[in-house]
């Protein structure tokens, strides 16, 4: 890894900072649900920001099914095999956002590491992101995923150990910038000791971001420059508390 002043480690949000596969989410619960209960989904819930675990724990429940850890991971292996199937719609009917793949490009030019820290399972985020040529530069192996803990705050300290682990060397959270779209990437973030750029790609405003406390906003991706100039700004600016 580098020692230049743009960050060690960066953490990608996938939907709606990397891409959007707009229907397709829903489909996707919708076959998971009927594989695994044989039943026709009525209600998803919000997705937003939030890890599987916390979304299919949600929707099992307002679809009146009791939560089991056999029954999250039966639904967890569903939703695997229905990402496989649905990634040609993924392509046809979504897209990857503005610059993102620029911006992946860009911070491998510079030697930083790179990852994801998303609400999904690794089978959903591999599928996203093949679906659209996004997962090449991503060591998707040290990624922090959603099945893994409902806190976000978790799934960054996962990923930032893994990422030490792999290179043998201790990463500072304080040397990490996770970039995302919600408030609770933010918080996520902040709450492991990283730093966090959002991205107003999503339903979050920039003024939402802000007043979560994200260290820089920008409005996409869509300007490689400014945001790998935003990204160094905010890894050399005085850590948090």
């Amino acid at each position: 890894m580098t020692d230049s002043p743009t960050p060690r480690l960066v953490l990608w949000d996938i939907d709606r900072t990397l891409l959007s596969v707009g229907p397709v989410s829903r489909e996707l619960y919708e076959r998971a649900f009927a594989a695994v209960t044989g039943r026709r989904l009525t209600a998803v819930a919000d997705m937003a920001g939030r890890t599987e675990l916390a979304i299919t724990t949600e929707t099992l429940r307002l679809n009146g099914v009791a939560v089991t850890p056999h029954l999250l991971t039966r639904f967890y292996a569903a939703l695997g095999r229905a990402a496989e199937e649905l990634r040609p719609r993924m392509a046809e009917v979504g897209r990857a956002l503005p610059g993102a793949r620029a911006a992946v490009d860009a911070l491998d030019r510079l030697g930083v590491a790179q990852t994801v820290v998303t609400g999904n399972i690794r089978e959903l985020a591999v599928a996203k992101l093949a679906a659209f040529d996004l997962d090449a530069r991503l060591d998707l192996d040290t990624g922090g995923y959603g099945d893994h803990s409902g806190d976000r705050a978790e799934l960054v300290r996962w990923a930032v150990a893994r990422t030490g682990d792999r290179h043998g060397t201790v990463v500072a959270p304080s040397t990490v910038v996770v970039v995302g779209d919600t408030p609770h990437d933010v918080r996520g973030a902040h709450d492991a000791g990283a730093r966090a750029v959002g991205v107003a790609t999503g339903r979050s405003d920039r003024a939402a971001l802000l007043a979560a406390g994200a260290d820089g906003v920008l409005d996409d991706l869509g300007d490689t420059a400014a945001f790998t100039a935003l990204l160094s700004a905010v890894a050399a600016a005085p850590s948090h508390g």
